[in-house]
């Protein structure tokens, strides 16, 4: 591609009134009312003063801004351009948004987390965002966190904590089947030097909770998924309690490991791991990765009524890093990598299932390369406002990129921003309509279109010659 005009002969003017820059926008924030985004808002949050007024034209606001690409309380003013003013009501400044965001509390947060649970389910009536329901399968639910890394010794709540980043504390909970892509049932905002496992059990509450509200999961086996940071009673007996299966990474403490001993050699079976080749004859992996499983009762040192029977399966590699053993040993050695579970599942399939639990991280990076990449105020309550307004508009992106098909049901955040949200169009007014014209051969005319007439918007004139 070579520029065909020469230099002086291209000049700019930024003067055209009825331009917007991110035309995805219209039928987006009109699905996000059908979800009842600004209803919920309105109802459920207290915000006082006059810095708390229209909470939900404010909420919609700041949801709407992440959804096109804002990462800071100043890249709200990209809400403010160019002819915005035709196509919304109420676009706020940046700093009244801020003055929102810095008048929160926790429990202004906590009554947010309910708006962001009660969205999710809207979506969830107005598309797919499971998908079709797990079926004969499970409904996976992952809990994680990540440190959002910040700057400056200004911001409230900030410390190291195990990955030595300095920064805040996410907590997550996603769900996800084998047909769908993750959306995010809960989140908590913590301190940057908080243990993993601090709230997880009331996350895990929550977010089943939640589950339980969408569309399609009705009944459905679910499977939570966490790795052994979470391995503790108090998260997965709640998980249980919800009537929840687990498969959680064990620690390798005494009792795991004598667990592991007892496995008796003919019982590791060969999987599909790395170098792995599948034998056609014997029907058979070979290998150098294998499973094996053994009845395992998690949490015997506490009282028997809160003991957890289940099951430990292991995955054995060899042990390659010679160079940590004192001299060449006579047989193989092996690294053990054990999980605890409930499940129903067989000991490969168990296996294969708990490693997609990896999934949460790619929803981790996804937040990390939009809304999350800064945590904006100085104020802890702010950022943990900010966190669940990136949390409600990584739900509504991932719901429009499913009505609009095309592939972008399991696409990122910042693909559907691409090819959905940042479609310039101009905006032309007759007869007391509004007609948005956007760009001639544009690649996703048709998901783009699928998604505004989804949300009941008019279908594009026919045609005639």
């Amino acid at each position: 591609m070579q520029f065909k005009h020469a230099p002086a002969a291209v000049s700019v003017s930024f003067d055209d009134p009825n331009l917007v820059s991110a035309a995805g926008l219209v039928p987006i924030m009109k699905l996000a009312e059908k979800a009842g985004l600004r209803r919920l808002a309105d109802r459920w949050l207290s915000v006082p003063t006059d810095k708390g007024a229209n909470a939900g034209q404010k909420v919609a606001s700041l949801v709407g801004g992440m959804v096109a690409g804002a990462d800071s309380i100043d890249d709200m003013a990209l809400l403010r351009h160019g002819g915005m003013r035709n196509l919304f009501t109420k676009l706020y400044a940046p700093s009244t948004l801020g003055s929102f965001l810095r008048a929160f509390t926790f429990g202004h947060v906590r009554q947010l987390d309910a708006v962001a649970s009660r969205f999710l389910a809207g979506l969830s009536e107005a598309a797919p965002v499971l998908g079709s329901g797990a079926g004969d399968g499970y409904v996976f639910v992952d809990i994680d966190d990540t440190i959002i890394e910040v700057h400056g010794h200004q911001k409230q709540g900030a410390g190291f904590g195990y990955s030595g980043v300095r920064g805040l504390n996410a907590l997550l909970a996603t769900a996800a089947t084998t047909t769908s892509a993750p959306v995010i049932l809960a989140q908590r905002s913590r301190r940057g030097g908080t243990g993993s496992p601090r709230g997880a059990a009331r996350l895990v509450r929550d977010s089943l909770a939640t589950l339980c509200r969408l569309t399609g999961t009705h009944g459905a086996a679910v499977l939570v998924r966490a790795d052994s940071a979470f391995y503790g009673h108090a998260t997965i007996d709640a998980a249980t309690r919800a009537g929840a299966a687990v498969s959680v990474t064990a620690r390798m403490d005494p009792a795991v490991k004598r667990a592991i001993t007892a496995i008796p050699d003919d019982a590791w079976e060969a999987i599909e791991y790395t170098d792995a080749i599948y034998d056609e004859d014997t029907k058979r992996w070979i290998s150098v990765a294998e499973v094996a499983e053994v009845p395992f009762t998690a949490f015997t040192s506490r009282k028997k009524a809160e003991h957890i029977a289940g099951r430990l399966v292991v995955r054995r590699i060899p042990e390659l890093n010679q160079k940590d053993l004192a001299q060449p040993t006579l047989f193989d050695t092996h690294r053990f990598h054990a999980f605890f579970t409930t499940s129903t599942l067989a000991t490969v399939a168990a296996d294969k299932t708990h490693r997609g639990h990896a999934i949460i991280e790619q929803v981790n990076a996804d937040l990390k390369n939009s809304a999350l990449a800064h945590l904006p105020s100085g104020v802890f309550n702010a950022n943990a406002a900010w966190l669940v307004l990136a949390v409600i508009a990584f739900n509504l992106t991932r719901a429009a990129a499913t009505i609009a098909g095309a592939g972008l049901s399991k696409a990122t955040t910042a693909t559907i921003r691409r090819k959905l949200v940042t479609v310039p169009a101009r905006i032309a007014s007759s007869a007391r309509r509004i007609t948005l014209h956007l760009p001639d051969q544009w690649p996703w005319e048709t998901a783009w279109t699928a998604l505004f007439e989804h949300v009941g918007g008019s279908p594009p004139p026919i045609a005639t010659t």
